[in-house]
């Protein structure tokens, strides 16, 4: 990303999504229980530049440590996920009445060998901010996750989750694979 570019966003000439709000229509949305269920003044769409400014990175400290991320920071990584075309498919909910945003998820894409040379899924980050859970919304946010992995074609969609969470996922069609349920990591930082 040029600096000139930066600018522009920073100086709000340019709202950019990170990939195309088409796909999210062509889910399906009315047959399914958990897609019909959003809330009054609540939308599902792509992240957008101006999430920065919605409350997109202190929602995602509810889940994780985030760091000092500055505005040019994020842009800068924004604009290397958009450039990645078909792989970065991270997806936000919006309280539009606070313009706030407040549950994401990600969906990763990433080209295989394997499987003819296959699309594999990975959904990540997934979050809802406290003050609007128990309202299916998580639910919501992976599901749309995955119906976009089915769309795209993927042949699989997987996630790892913590022990808390497994019940929770498992309600959503994830399943552990007999000899094949350990996550393994090696941690860098935090």
């Amino acid at each position: 990303m040029e600096s000139g570019d930066v600018s522009q966003i920073l100086n709000g000439l340019e709202d950019e999504e990170l990939y195309e709000s088409s796909l999210l229509k062509e889910l399906n949305w009315k047959d399914n229980d958990k897609l019909s269920n959003l809330g009054e003044g609540l939308i599902v769409r792509p992240l957008r530049t101006s999430d920065y400014d919605r409350g997109f990175l202190e929602l995602l400290l509810q889940l994780t440590h985030v760091g000092d991320v500055t505005k040019e920071m994020f842009l800068n990584s924004f604009q290397k996920m958009k450039s990645c075309k078909g792989s970065y498919f991270v997806t936000v909910i919006e309280d539009k009445a606070l313009n706030l945003v407040i549950g994401s998820a990600t969906l990763f894409v990433e080209q295989k060998f394997i499987h003819t040379c296959a699309l594999r899924g990975r959904i990540e980050d997934v979050v809802v901010d406290d003050n609007y859970r128990g309202k299916n919304l998580g639910k919501l946010i992976v599901e749309v996750a995955k119906q976009l992995g089915q769309r795209i074609g993927c042949y699989k969609v997987s996630l790892d989750c913590k022990d808390a969470m497994v019940e929770f996922y498992t309600k959503l069609g994830f399943n552990t694979e007999e000899g094949n349920s350990n996550l393994m990591t090696i941690r860098y930082r935090d």
